[in-house]
């Protein structure tokens, strides 16, 4: 009897220790996914331009293709590729983040710069009238994939840098859950913003209610506006993201004035509204300023990546300069 108790009491903390891993597993995977939000929205406001032109049946079988490679890139590729270098090689994990950093800034500012200085399209209508429609999505779904992957690249480093366990197992199953549950989310919500319209139109359609008929031509309506609300939002949120990689970086780096400003700036602002908004007022500065130093850095990341890295890229590959660019 007293070892089969001592069995049941062995089981029992076993659990309790499972549990608690779990518990650990969700707390850091929840907390290295608020960490990567800024690349997810930018993820999901960028996916559904690669539907567009193309025929609706195909749509949902698009972001199908994508969303599958954007998993197998997260989970076989990537996922190996940072435990190993978070294993052995920690200290580049900084610099490679701030690199990561440097291109959502890039990217936010370009998308500014091109709002400011607008040119015409690289490819559109035209491009779907001399491309038959299969070589079009074979296209299109190569340069998904291929903006996924860098995109994919920045939230699984983010993520990593965020999970505060030095627990293999850990680390490896809160990465995994952060890189397929943004997979879900993110081409969840691209299938539901891609057949909005459809849904809204088929709603004026059969809709037997005025009302009903009326919610539908309000969905199709508001559907550029809410793409372009979430493009804004995925443009500061790039921008804020990156701009705080940075900051984080050269603190971690040696360079502490960035940090400093940024946190006597907050603090400042923070106790000049007393304490019921202190908190929301921290955040507010401290992301605020975060954006400022990401759009700076941006600004002066558009000469060198147009000018210099895209023409020597394409170069090397053999192809005009016309043909790079993140998206």
């Amino acid at each position: 009897m007293s070892g089969l108790l001592a069995l049941l009491d062995d089981v029992a903390a076993i659990a309790k220790l499972a549990a608690a891993q779990l518990d650990d597993i969700a707390a850091q995977s929840a907390k290295a996914g608020a960490k990567a939000a800024g690349v997810v929205i930018d993820d999901a406001a960028v996916t559904p331009k690669y539907v567009s032109g193309l025929p609706a049946a195909r749509e949902l079988p698009i972001v199908w293709k994508i969303a599958r490679a954007s998993a197998f890139n997260k989970l076989v590729i990537l996922l190996p590729a940072a435990l190993a270098l978070n294993a052995f090689l920690p200290a580049a994990l900084t610099p490679l983040l701030m690199l990561g950093g440097c291109y959502l800034c890039f990217e936010g500012a370009e998308k500014i710069h091109h709002a400011i200085f607008p040119h015409p399209p690289e490819s559109g209508p035209q491009e779907a009238r001399t491309l038959d429609a299969a070589h079009l999505e074979t296209q299109r779904v190569k340069g998904a994939i291929k903006t996924d992957f860098i995109l994919s690249a920045e939230i699984m480093t983010i993520s990593l840098a965020a999970i505060e366990s030095d627990h293999f197992v850990t680390e490896a199953v809160a990465l995994a859950a952060v890189g397929l549950g943004i997979t879900v989310l993110v081409y969840g919500a691209v299938a539901l913003l891609v057949k909005a319209d459809d849904f809204g139109l088929t709603l004026t359609r059969i809709g037997r209610l005025e009302a009903t008929r009326a919610l539908g031509r309000g969905i199709v309506k508001a559907m550029p506006t809410v793409m372009k609300v979430i493009a804004t939002v995925g443009t500061a949120a790039m921008l804020w993201v990156g701009g705080s990689i940075l900051t984080h970086g050269l603190h971690e780096l040696g360079w502490h004035a960035p940090t400093e400003i940024i946190v006597h700036a907050a603090g400042a602002v923070a106790a000049g509204v007393g304490e019921g908004m202190a908190g929301a007022a921290r955040w507010i500065v401290t992301a605020g300023l975060d954006g400022v130093l990401g759009l700076a850095a941006g600004f002066a990341l558009i000469p060198l990546v147009t000018r210099v890295i895209v023409p020597l890229v394409a170069r090397l590959r053999g192809e005009t300069a016309g043909d790079g660019g993140a998206h």
